[in-house]
């Protein structure tokens, strides 16, 4: 069976640290050389006080799957950098964490190696992401008092599933940011890590509708040497027992902002839900 999916390009391609990035099939059918970003110009950028963004990225690299072969994942490059791109042309800095300080990871076989805009914003945050804030210390010493940060960014990727939906920090940071009013944007898998809101009975994401990459297409990646198995878990049932409502059915373009919480169906949102945020920090900042 594995020669006959070799044969048919749909086996997973093993790394150097034993786990497994997506087949040659699956990099065909889902990523890209290039992106749809469209440059957009904001005409009047933000030049207030909370003019930063914080970016929240896993540290870690690989799932274990279902079958317990591992996934070699991060964050996606895409729908990380095209809404970093949008958000800095709106007058926003941004600021990368990780729950330690540890570097961030990235799907490096999903970089948009073509997209000159792209390859120019990885290479500007290099430093950053090999060596990024510390969320634990942040929580600890400076979140109390911090009044300058507009909103949290997480991007997407199976990665955001790793490390950040059960910690602790990462519960505290989105209970602050609640309280204080600032804006959530995520998409793709990255809603996940909303699961760290919930403290004791209270979640209070309860009741939201949010975009999500869906479990139907989780499902079914497997077949194509996408995932090297079955997800651990279901991201989309286990967000909707939460009392999550999940708007989209397609991993699509699809992005939706329910209050404060602004989300992205799948790499495919990756410039709008760019442009969606840059656009409502702007009118309500």
């Amino acid at each position: 069976m594995n020669f006959i999916r070799k044969i048919l390009g749909t086996a997973p391609k093993p790394t150097a640290d034993g786990a497994f990035a997506p087949s040659w099939l699956a990099m065909k059918m889902a990523t890209s050389s290039t992106t749809d970003y469209d440059g957009t110009k904001y005409v009047k950028p933000y030049k207030g006080e909370k003019n930063r963004i914080l970016m929240l990225c896993t540290q870690e690299r690989n799932m274990t799957m279902a079958n317990g072969n591992k996934f070699s994942t991060g964050n996606h490059p895409v729908e990380m950098a095209l809404p970093m791109l949008h958000l800095i042309n709106a007058g926003f800095e941004i600021e990368v964490f990780t729950p330690t300080g540890d570097s961030a990871k990235i799907e490096m076989w999903a970089m948009p190696d073509q997209d000159e805009n792209v390859k120019k914003l990885f290479n500007d945050f290099d430093a950053a992401l090999n060596v990024p804030n510390s969320l634990a210390d942040f929580v600890a010493n400076k979140m109390k008092d911090e009044t300058s940060y507009a909103g949290i960014f997480i991007p997407g990727g199976h990665g955001a599933m790793l490390g950040l939906p059960e910690n602790e920090d990462v519960g505290k940071l989105l209970r602050w940011a609640d309280e204080q009013n600032l804006y959530t944007i995520t998409l793709c898998h990255g809603p996940g890590v909303l699961m760290a809101a919930k403290e004791d009975d209270n979640f209070i994401y309860d009741g939201y509708k949010i975009a999500l990459f869906p479990d139907s297409v989780d499902k079914q990646t497997p077949k194509i040497g996408y995932l090297p198995g079955p997800m651990p878990f279901l991201l989309g049932e286990k967000l909707t027992a939460m009392g999550l409502n999940i708007v989209n059915k397609k991993a699509d373009d699809t992005c939706h902002i329910d209050r404060r919480l602004i989300t992205g169906a799948s790499p495919q949102a990756s410039n709008n839900l760019g442009k969606l945020a840059a656009k409502t920090l702007l009118e309500n900042l």
